[in-house]
């Protein structure tokens, strides 16, 4: 059976080119995953933080440790 995470949060810088996920996995552990694409690129989002392997016991942790780690996502937040 395939691993399939699903994602509960996603939030996206302004522009759209970058992006971070929180997410739930099959085993009711949570994550999150910074995400990049490139406007000449077609081919969807990119990982871009190695973050998708730690693991939290709640999106709100997930979230904070997002915050702390991903720079850009405080200032979406703040401004959002």
């Amino acid at each position: 059976m395939a691993h399939k995470n699903t994602v509960l949060k996603s939030i996206n810088e302004p522009g759209e080119l970058r992006c971070i996920d929180i997410f739930m996995r099959p085993d009711d552990s949570y994550g999150f995953e910074a995400y990049r694409r490139d406007s000449e690129d077609n081919r969807g989002w990119f990982p871009d933080g190695g973050f998708g392997g730690r693991v939290f016991a709640t999106p709100d942790e997930a979230m904070a440790e997002a915050k702390a780690k991903v720079p850009w996502l405080k200032d979406v937040l703040a401004n959002g």
